[in-house]
């Protein structure tokens, strides 16, 4: 999910306002880049679960999860990663600079999935394609109403932001506290992402310029992996209370 607007440089309008070869070009530049995001993340996985011994990876998750701050370190890392990663890729930078930063998110979102994929296969393998099937179904039909209606939902980002820092809040409380987040904050959350997904969509609307396809790509597909995360946390959930 993103966590930043993007205002329009001085002299340059947003693709809304430009002529629509370009605005046409600009948001199939900026699927495609949301498409290939999510191919390179699968493909990480797949090589992780398929290349790292399963001994070897059940030990490091398990020394990962023994202390209570060895998850909220990697959380850490993740965010400062996440801040980096942006921060290249809305730059003015070479386009070089902005895949980098878009590359650096795709691989920072697979690691830190790891730990979830590792316990859903071997607890509930059945839930992560459904996820997978419910992420794109929501992501398609969001993206759909955005694009049919054209509503503009730029006036979110405030009130999202402050959700997504209570959610981090309650999260990082949990690890403190040691309670259970369970299926009710599993839901919040992928309405929340789901509401972010309509937010990053109404900006490639409406707020981002036509040269703004990476960076659009990297909040979009941050959305959709939060999204996808949360749906298979309440998957999981459910299929524990069968």
């Amino acid at each position: 999910m993103s966590y930043y607007e993007t205002p329009a440089r001085y002299g340059e309008l947003p693709a809304a306002y430009a002529e629509t070869a370009a605005r046409v070009s600009f948001i199939r530049r900026t699927y495609l880049h949301v498409f290939a995001a999510i191919l390179l993340f699968v493909g990480i996985e797949a090589a992780i679960f398929t290349l790292v011994p399963p001994a070897t990876l059940e030990g490091t998750l398990a020394m990962l999860f023994r202390g209570q701050f060895g998850w909220l370190a990697v959380i850490g890392v993740f965010m400062v990663a996440s801040w980096v990663a942006q921060s290249l890729a809305q730059s003015q930078a070479s386009p070089t600079a902005q895949y980098a930063g878009l590359g650096m998110y795709v691989v920072a979102e697979a690691l830190i999935f790891v730990p979830l994929l590792y316990f859903a296969n071997k607890v509930a393998p059945h839930t992560i394609p459904a996820a997978g099937f419910l992420t794109l179904l929501i992501f398609g039909g969001l993206t759909a109403f955005v694009l049919m209606t054209r509503a503009d939902f730029s006036g979110w980002g405030q009130y999202l932001w402050w959700a997504g820092m209570a959610a981090m809040g309650i999260v990082i409380a949990g690890m403190f506290f040691n309670f259970a987040l369970g299926v009710w904050f599993a839901a919040a959350m992928v309405g929340l992402a789901s509401a972010y997904i309509l937010y990053d969509t109404s900006n490639i609307l409406h707020r981002y310029r036509t040269d703004q396809h990476v960076a659009a790509a990297l909040a979009l597909f941050a959305s959709v992996a939060t999204l996808f995360y949360y749906l298979l946390r309440l998957l999981m959930a459910l299929n524990r209370k069968d």
